[in-house]
């Protein structure tokens, strides 16, 4: 299984950036999807998640302000991320829990896109 991010880049203070991931391989199918953040020298954290039937989670640092959502039938998690701050600047992971064979659940990363967000 590999997942592929795109969107990363530069924005500025109040701006907006799209991330999205696809996955691909040989699995049975998806389950919770959606993005890390780790910025240098701090731990890895979710920003949001989306389970199958489209529940979604975010911390409060992100709520209101970014949207996770995804495409089952193109196995694609997307990452609106609106109202940029300096501080959301990371490398951004897209993850994802899949079952593949015997239906076990398997985790799985991206390899990251860089996010700056300048003042």
């Amino acid at each position: 299984v590999e997942l592929v991010e795109s969107g990363g880049g530069l924005a500025q203070s109040g701006g907006s950036l799209r991330l999205s991931c696809a996955a691909s391989g040989n699995f049975f199918r998806i389950n919770t999807m959606g993005w890390y953040r780790q910025a240098p020298g701090k731990e890895r954290e979710m920003v949001g998640e989306v389970g199958r039937g489209g529940n979604t989670d975010y911390p409060d640092s992100v709520k209101g302000r970014f949207t996770v959502s995804r495409d089952n039938d193109k196995n694609l998690v997307h990452l609106q991320m609106n109202n940029l701050r300096p501080e959301d600047t990371a490398v951004y992971y897209c993850h994802a829990d899949v079952e593949e064979v015997y239906r076990y659940e398997y985790e799985h990363w991206g390899q990251g896109t860089r996010v700056t967000v300048t003042s």
